[in-house]
């Protein structure tokens, strides 16, 4: 039996999210946010977080600085049941931070990118991310240390006899390039959300950048928010609907769904079981501040799930 179901390289910080900000910030003011939250952040560390809280066996590798935020974050992910025994603490630099500013229907993120370019391939131990079921990759264009190196690293884990995912997240220089094409060839299941995935492909809508990347990737998901989420497969394609509920903040609801998408994906569970189970943890995680907490509030956690889950579980095999 593997060690782990998942393994995870990426990035590890906080979010700072500020919420009723001014929709405009002019210079040289002062100006009042109406609360705020301090929470674990960073695409890689929410799904492994997340994931775990689910059950599954996680293994997270990664690089922070050995500072009052680093130490935060890896509590965080350690009481989760996060395997950190491989996250490389680095003397004297200092742990990333988002700042995200929280409008009512938008938002801005600020990132110090702080040890999150610090990771490159030469600090990954292969055989211990080799040592799980699957590997999942967050934050492409985020990695820059690393993300030269993807593909090799993708193709190494593969050829060990993982299955592989990927999650792009947003490109900070806005060029939606940088050799994801490469990464694409040794992925099997590729998890953009609807903006992400028409700006890779340059395309007017969220089906046809779709149809696009299915012929890249076996198995393309595309997360569309309060629509919910398609998945493709060739000339096979799902739906799933989001749950309707009230959302309190929908900061790492995308990783969320990720999450939950991967967890019933490693049950053997089909497709339009894995969209559900992705929808129900993504629809979880707005109920609270932040990316992860509505996961760590386990009373909360397991009465939402019990009382939204809707014949999530299918034994047929995709």
């Amino acid at each position: 039996m593997a060690r782990f179901d998942v393994t995870i390289a990426g990035e590890l910080n906080l979010d700072l999210i500020l919420y009723g900000v001014p929709e405009e910030i002019p210079r040289e003011r002062e100006l009042l946010a109406s609360d705020l939250s301090l929470t674990l952040g960073s695409s890689s560390a929410i799904v492994a977080h997340n994931l775990a809280s689910l059950g599954s066996r996680v293994g997270f590798l990664a690089c922070i600085g050995d500072d009052s935020f680093g130490e935060l974050a890896l509590a965080r992910l350690s009481a989760a049941r996060v395997d950190v025994g491989k996250v490389s603490v680095l003397p004297g630099r200092k742990t990333g931070l988002t700042v995200i500013m929280q409008r009512t229907s938008w938002r801005n993120m600020l990132t110090y990118s702080g040890t999150i370019f610090d990771l490159r391939i030469e600090n990954l131990d292969l055989d211990y991310l080799a040592s799980a079921r699957h590997f999942h990759l967050s934050s492409f264009y985020l990695q820059r240390g690393l993300r030269p190196s993807v593909p090799e690293l993708l193709k190494k884990l593969k050829s060990a006899g993982l299955t592989t995912s990927l999650d792009c997240n947003d490109d900070p220089d806005g060029h939606w390039d940088g050799g994801i094409r490469e990464a694409l060839k040794y992925v099997d299941i590729f998890l953009p959300n609807a903006r992400e995935a028409m700006l890779l492909t340059k395309t007017a809508n969220a089906q046809a950048a779709a149809k696009e990347l299915a012929q890249a990737v076996p198995l393309v998901i595309v997360k569309l928010g309060a629509e919910g989420a398609l998945a493709l497969r060739g000339e096979e394609q799902w739906s799933s609907p989001a749950l309707r509920i009230e959302v309190v903040d929908p900061v790492g609801a995308g990783d969320s769904f990720d999450a939950g998408f991967l967890h019933e994906y490693l049950k053997g569970s089909d497709v339009q079981a894995c969209l559900s189970a992705g929808n129900l943890a993504g629809a979880l995680s707005v109920t609270r501040a932040g990316g992860t907490e509505a996961f760590r509030d386990v009373a909360h956690r397991e009465r939402f799930l019990r009382d939204h889950r809707v014949s999530l579980i299918n034994p047929s095999r995709m």
